[in-house]
């Protein structure tokens, strides 16, 4: 088995080490998909939201790089890692990913779903780098302008259809996971990210809120999506605790109420046997991934 772990953490770094050499900055990924590195700063009180300006790898995707021996670095430090982030939203080609999941509800086709928005607001889906996932899902790779930083999302432009922007990351081709391996799809290896249609474009970049107006209250109790979040961590079993409290974290972040969800999440998280302080330090890590710069996931 150590042989096994070995060859695979040799290969994620020559995977990684061919898309740097493309300009897509890279970092280590764990098998759980989370970034192989710990925060430097875990255990801290208060919490530290630091983007490496310390010096130090484990800030997640803000250690991505492109520079081959910085990336030896990182995997150096991190000999378990079995696969890749792609940093999206970072020159030069600044990376939107669309992450098309798989449902498990009648009717949700998240592909068909891409399709009627296309229809329906008159782009063409461009041929691009596509990533087949473990789960039958695929990531579709598009590029985004210099002057507009695209928001990761979760679902809000379609049911199953989340967008990985800037502050987010895309999981590597060649990257093994505890589900799988992430493949190019065949006839996309050869492709360039393709520009993200206009319309897209638009779609994926809600108007500015006034800063007055942004929501600074928890969500209403009846809320589906903190509700949902919060069941979806409540439901972990062991081997999964961690991964889906940080999950529904950076979700909850994304979308507006990470703070004001801390509390129901930290409850989940005790329900499922984790203790108060590890679900606080995932929590932490979650809102330092996803709001410690120009942002979700």
């Amino acid at each position: 088995m150590a042989t096994i772990d070995r060859q695979t953490a040799t290969l994620a770094l020559a995977h990684a080490l061919v898309a740097a050499e493309r300009g897509l900055p890279v970092i280590p990924l764990s098998a759980t998909k989370l970034p192989a590195l710990r925060s430097p700063h875990r255990g801290d009180d208060p919490p530290v939201r630091c983007r490496g300006a310390c010096g130090l790898p484990g800030h997640g995707v803000h250690d991505a790089t492109t520079d081959p021996a910085a990336v030896r670095a990182l995997f150096a430090a991190a000999p378990h890692a079995t696969g890749y982030g792609i940093a999206c939203g970072r020159p030069p080609h600044r990376l939107i990913g669309v992450d098309l999941d798989v449902g498990t509800a009648p009717g949700d086709d998240s592909t068909a779903a891409l399709w009627h928005l296309a229809e329906r607001h008159r782009f063409a889906i461009p041929p691009t780098v596509t990533v087949l996932t473990p789960s039958g899902g695929r990531h579709l790779w598009l590029t985004g302008p210099p002057d507009v930083p695209v928001p990761n999302s979760a679902s809000r432009l379609a049911r199953g259809i989340d967008i990985r922007g800037s502050g987010g990351y895309l999981v590597g081709p060649g990257s093994v996971t505890t589900h799988g391996t992430y493949r190019l799809a065949p006839g996309t290896a050869h492709l360039a990210p393709a520009p993200c249609p206009r319309p897209l474009l638009h779609l994926l970049t809600p108007p500015t809120r006034h800063p007055a107006r942004a929501r600074t209250t928890p969500p209403h109790p009846g809320s589906r999506q903190g509700q949902g979040l919060v069941q979806f961590v409540r439901a972990a079993r062991r081997g999964q605790r961690n991964t889906r409290l940080f999950w529904a974290a950076c979700r909850a972040y994304e979308n507006g109420f990470g703070d004001a969800l801390t509390d129901a999440l930290t409850a989940a998280a005790l329900h499922t046997g984790l203790s108060e302080q590890e679900a606080r330090a995932t929590i932490a890590s979650a809102a330092r991934l996803t709001t410690g710069g120009p942002e979700l996931p």
